[in-house]
């Protein structure tokens, strides 16, 4: 695959580590990109592929032909590739080629700063702030270096133009990738403005620390089914042995009335016999007087 990919500079924000550690990450939104055109040794005399970022309202007709009505590109980039044969064109590239924990390398343009002095875009100490050197607190001092060579060197560290110029920030690591958003999360800075144009490219290594510890994933419907069909399993069951038991209560008091009732009847007949026998106790008590 490619080993770079374009993207845009969305801001800065605040992660936790699996350790509990805050880091500060920049918000990358890296592709989709198209590849536009494919390109090689033998035809081009080098092997790359152009890759379309972004989207703009208004394209010229030499660049609808160009990029072959697969959208109207803000960017069209280059990047190199070990063998183009693998590529097509209309082929989308995207967050995918990253992993957490991948070191990366980030290219892009730096804030412009318009004309700056010596003091803000070298960091000059100024002169002197006293003995009369009122007017000597952000001003260069000596450029020359005597009659040999009698000029200002090239390069020479004086006022100009500072920023928007093109930088490399090297070995930040992934911290997390968002495949569905197209997002990817840097740790560290990265050069340039909001909205600026970026290019986040592979190294080849891996970051030893640990892995961000994912949340467990939701529970899925088909492994809740079982567990919830036991329990309404259970519910049923046990309303039906509630039901079963009301059920059987009246027969039970409907078997135990009729004995109830044989008690006092049994009583009711054995009374008699011991009245009877009473009787005649008493006539024997009166036939003495």
């Amino acid at each position: 695959m490619a080993n770079a990919i374009f993207g845009r500079k969305v801001g800065m924000t605040q992660v936790f580590s699996a350790g509990g550690e805050a880091r500060g990450v920049t918000v990358v939104e890296a592709g989709p990109c198209v590849v536009v055109q494919i390109k090689t040794q033998e035809r081009d005399g080098y092997d790359a592929i152009q890759l379309g970022f972004g989207q703009r309202k208004r394209v010229n007709d030499a660049l609808k032909g160009h990029m072959k009505q697969l959208g109207q590109f803000r960017y069209l980039r280059e990047v190199r590739v070990d063998d183009p044969n693998e590529y097509t064109v209309g082929q989308t590239l995207g967050v995918e080629q990253f992993e957490e924990g991948e070191i990366v390398d980030v290219v892009g343009r730096s804030k412009g700063k318009g004309f700056a002095g010596g003091v803000k875009r070298y960091h000059f100490a100024g002169g002197p702030k006293t003995h009369g050197q009122s007017d000597r607190h952000r001003a260069p001092g000596s450029i020359g270096s005597g009659t040999t060579p009698g000029r200002v060197r090239k390069g020479l560290h004086m006022a100009g133009h500072m920023g928007d110029d093109r930088v490399t920030v090297k070995n930040l690591r992934v911290f997390d990738t968002d495949t569905a958003r197209n997002v990817l999360l840097i740790e560290g800075a990265i050069p340039g403005a909001t909205n600026g144009l970026l290019r986040i490219r592979k190294t080849g290594k891996v970051s030893n620390e640990p892995k961000l510890e994912r949340a467990a994933p939701p529970v899925v419907e088909d492994e809740v089914a079982p567990a919830a069909a036991e329990e309404v399993a259970d519910e049923v069951e046990a309303t039906e042995e509630a039901v079963a038991e009301a059920e059987e209560a009246p027969e039970a008091v409907a078997d135990e009335a009729p004995v109830a009732d044989a008690e006092p009847e049994v009583a009711a007949e054995e009374a008699p016999d011991a009245e009877t026998e009473a009787e005649p106790a008493e006539e024997t008590e009166e036939k003495p007087e």
